[in-house]
């Protein structure tokens, strides 16, 4: 794996439960690059993300992520492992009970923050990151939409990760709100994290310019007519 691929997957089947969704999966992902996954729904998208982080084993092939080996990973080193990804959702996946703040410190705590300080300078540091400086005491509903989704964002850059993974992120979001997270997400990318962005909003391709592959017949590839 040389020095700057940060993910690379080779020759690997991704299955949803038993079904096989795509075949012979082969594609590298370098530290500071953005790459959009697209396709319809349905078309593996998500389950590719998914077979990234973990969630979803690997049956053949070779997947490594951030210096890890998908294949040989023992369950112990997964906490380890997530800690370097950060993962966003499109539907926010917020705790409603909680406060801004304590949406990211719960996080936190999961993956072995333990200094109560710390905690709160690295919380109130990704909210200034995301602009949400001042909504730390808010509760989720007390947001919009794009502001909900900016805290998805800072929850998954509290451990200050390598890799984001990102899930239909603006999914629920109209066009204006979008392209808001989608700087956010190229700034981030800026910063020399590697960002693989699961998407079938074909117009932000427009505006955001990356390395494209496309989910279709079964199979991983790049778009054809894409432009850098």
């Amino acid at each position: 794996m040389p020095l700057d691929t940060i993910i690379e997957l080779d020759n690997i089947n991704i299955f949803q439960k038993e079904s096989l969704v795509l075949t012979d999966v082969s594609f590298t992902v370098n530290k500071g690059e953005f790459v959009y996954v697209i396709g319809k729904t349905g078309s593996g998208k998500s389950s590719l993300l998914k077979t990234i982080y973990g969630e979803l084993p690997i049956k053949n092939g070779s997947l490594k992520v951030a210096g890890y080996n998908m294949r040989k990973i023992k369950p112990r080193e997964i906490p380890f492992l997530r800690r370097k990804l950060g993962i966003v959702f499109q539907d926010f996946q917020l705790l409603t009970d909680r406060t801004v703040n304590e949406n990211l410190a719960f996080v936190m705590k999961a993956t072995g923050w333990r200094d109560k300080r710390k905690i709160e300078n690295r919380l109130s540091d990704v909210l200034e990151k995301v602009g949400l400086g001042t909504k730390g005491f808010k509760m989720p509903h007390q947001l919009s939409g794009g502001e909900q989704q900016r805290v998805g964002i800072a929850r998954a850059l509290v451990n200050d990760p390598d890799i984001i993974l990102a899930d239909e992120p603006t999914g629920n979001l109209d066009p204006e709100t979008s392209k808001g997270i989608m700087r956010l997400l190229f700034d981030i990318r800026q910063a020399g994290r590697a960002v693989l962005m699961a998407t079938h909003d074909y117009s932000l391709f427009q505006d955001f310019k990356a390395r494209t592959m496309i989910c279709e017949d079964g199979s991983l590839l790049p778009l054809k007519d894409e432009v850098y």
